[in-house]
Order: structure tokens, then C-alpha cells, then sequence
């Protein structure tokens, strides 16, 4: 759960917000990075990822935000407009920067070319490209975790 999470913007190119509570037992999510142009369906180009299944990987427990080219002021306004409160929003080149801010199970990048690949690999991310088998299996784990849970 996302209790009492607080933005934070004390490092340029990436918008956090901390998750999680002090508890005696940690429990961890994974965390998903969406490219915007060519990966979401609200991208220019339009992609294939759909708002809806952000919004699922996020009741889901997923910690989810975005990292793209495109400045964080226009970032969130995407977001906002689309009513998704998100954890984070970060420049591509800052990925780094978001998994040293979370602690997750796993850090995945989605994304639909060669450059989100290349700084997704470099912070340490699993790089899922869009329209791909890959993408398909992974796709159907995230919508399949919070399948069957009294959550």
C-alpha cells in the first residue's frame, strides 16, 4: 500500500514519492517505468501499452511512473490529466536515479526503441520492449498478481 506517500522533488530529472510504511515485515513490488512516446497509447506516436493497464499494475502493487524524453512538467500534466497518481516521473537518462529512490522486487523499463533499452540496462533494469512475445508474457504476470488476492 501507498500510505502517506509525499512527493519528492529534490533531484533534477527525477520526481519521486517514497512508499511503503515501517513495518516488521517488508514487502516488496515491483516497479515499472514507462517510456511515453511509442509505448503508451496517449504517445506521439501512439503505442500499444494501454492507460488501463497502468492503472491494474498499480492496484496491483506495482510502484509505476514514467521516464521519457519529455520534460517532468509535461510528464506529470499527462498523468494528472489522465487521473493517475503515479510515484514517479524522471528524464530516461535519470533511471538510476529512480531504482537508487525504491526498493522493489524487480525494476523493469518498458519502452519501444534502442535508447530505452540502452539506459534501462544501464541503471540495472530489465528492458521490455512493447509489441513483442516478451512483452506479452510479462504483461500477463503483472495483470495476473492481483488475481485470486483478498488485497
Amino acid at each position: 500500500m501507498r500510505i502517506g506517500a509525499r512527493p519528492n522533488f529534490g533531484i533534477d530529472g527525477c520526481d519521486a514519492r517514497h512508499t511503503g510504511q515501517h513495518t516488521d515485515k517488508v514487502i516488496l513490488a515491483d516497479l515499472i517505468s514507462f517510456d511515453i512516446d511509442g509505448t503508451l497509447e496517449v504517445g506521439e506516436p501512439r503505442g500499444s501499452v494501454t492507460i488501463e493497464f497502468v492503472r491494474t499494475a498499480r492496484r496491483n502493487g506495482s510502484i509505476i511512473g514514467s521516464c521519457s524524453d519529455r520534460p517532468l512538467s509535461h510528464q506529470r500534466r499527462i498523468w494528472e490529466r489522465l487521473n493517475v497518481d503515479v510515484d514517479f516521473t524522471a528524464l530516461k537518462d535519470r533511471l538510476d536515479e529512480v531504482k537508487a529512490r525504491f526498493h522493489a522486487d524487480s525494476y523493469t523499463h518498458v519502452g519501444d526503441t534502442d535508447v530505452d533499452e540502452h539506459f534501462a540496462n544501464k541503471a540495472g533494469f530489465e528492458f521490455v520492449r512493447v509489441d513483442t512475445a516478451a512483452y506479452c508474457a510479462w504483461s500477463a504476470r503483472i495483470l495476473n498478481q492481483g488475481a485470486g488476492t483478498d488485497g
